[in-house]
């Protein structure tokens, strides 16, 4: 198969509207990562989803549908507070997980009982979610377990020959995946975080928790069960007042013939003069939209990144550091 890259306009849109009616799967632009993309009504391009990436069948997929859908054909809304949270946070990078009315099939949802769904912000994502007009299932367009793409080329360089299409919709803004968030009980649940955070989400509706993920749990969400995001390199992972273990690691691991790089905010980097360094910006958001980015980069020149924690897990952080622990740790 052959794989075309076409940026977003009026006639790659139509090409990728007919590929997933048909039954097919793409790659999609999105404002955090591109997607895997699939009709989620469809049994067997949601299979196709999971056979092209190498996922467990246990983990499952996020609905996208466009900014005017009614939800109400998906999924039961039972508190007044999603409609504040909807109003506040979407478009954007806010996925809902609710009970389900089935409607997106089995295979998307793990036979589970709740489905989770997303308005993305992104303006190609919506062209394209209006011109299909049905809600297209799409976890992140990489084989799994390797780091999220967000740009075309990531898609290319991981399913090249596996998928007949990728959008190219520029380099994703937000740079990690949603926040995730379950709906389902009077007080929301974080079940992956992301760019919305707890302070965001409690300054809309007074209270929100952090769920503890256990061992034998049911997963109502992608990211939360798995290792994730890791580069096809050796990582490692310290605190920031552990820049002497840092600089030994580095050493150590020149002295073996390697070549690490130190993968860190701007202020370390000021810190670590003469060494080989992928430095993700100066504010969380500039982290988060540079993580995956970075971690990409550094696996086509490094033998080894070494990874610079957050000082903290306030706000963004919290999204920023659950992905370094699974793509570092």
């Amino acid at each position: 198969m052959q794989t075309l890259i076409k940026s977003v306009d009026e006639q790659s849109v139509e090409s990728a509207k007919k590929i997933l009616l048909d039954g097919g799967v793409i790659g999609m632009p999105t404002e955090t990562v591109y997607g895997l993309a699939g009709v989620g009504t469809m049994p067997e391009a949601v299979k196709k989803i999971f056979e092209i990436k190498g996922r467990p069948s246990d983990n499952p997929l996020i609905a996208h549908v466009h900014k005017h859908y009614d939800l109400d054909k998906l999924v039961l809304v039972k508190h007044d507070y999603v409609y504040k949270l909807i109003e506040k946070f979407t478009p954007g990078p806010l996925t809902l997980v609710f009970e389900s009315k089935r409607v997106v099939c089995d295979e998307a949802t793990c036979g589970g009982d709740t489905l989770a769904v997303r308005i993305p912000s992104h303006q190609g994502c919506q062209q394209l979610l209006q011109a299909v007009d049905m809600p297209v299932v799409a976890p992140s367009a990489n084989l799994s377990k390797h780091t999220s793409p967000v740009t075309a080329e990531h898609v290319y360089n991981d399913l090249n020959g596996k998928i007949p299409l990728i959008l190219d919709g520029g380099k994703c803004t937000g740079g990690i995946e949603s926040t995730v968030l379950d709906v389902t009980g009077e007080i929301p649940r974080i079940l992956r975080a992301g760019l919305v955070t707890k302070e965001m989400i409690e300054e809309v509706v007074g209270k929100c928790l952090i769920a503890e993920h256990k061992e034998g749990d049911r997963v109502k969400s992608p990211g939360v069960k798995y290792k994730h995001y890791r580069p096809n390199c050796k990582t490692a992972l310290f605190e920031e007042k552990e820049l002497d273990l840092v600089k030994k690691a580095y050493q150590e691991e020149i002295d073996c013939g390697g070549k690490p790089f130190v993968m860190c905010a701007d202020h370390v980097g000021e810190k670590l003069k003469g060494v080989n360094l992928l430095l993700l910006g100066d504010t969380p958001e500039k982290i988060a939209s540079n993580l995956y980015d970075k971690l990409l980069e550094g696996e086509r020149k490094a033998t080894l990144i070494i990874a610079v924690a957050m000082p903290d897990e306030k706000g963004v952080n919290m999204g920023i550091m659950n992905r370094l622990r699974k793509s570092c740790g």
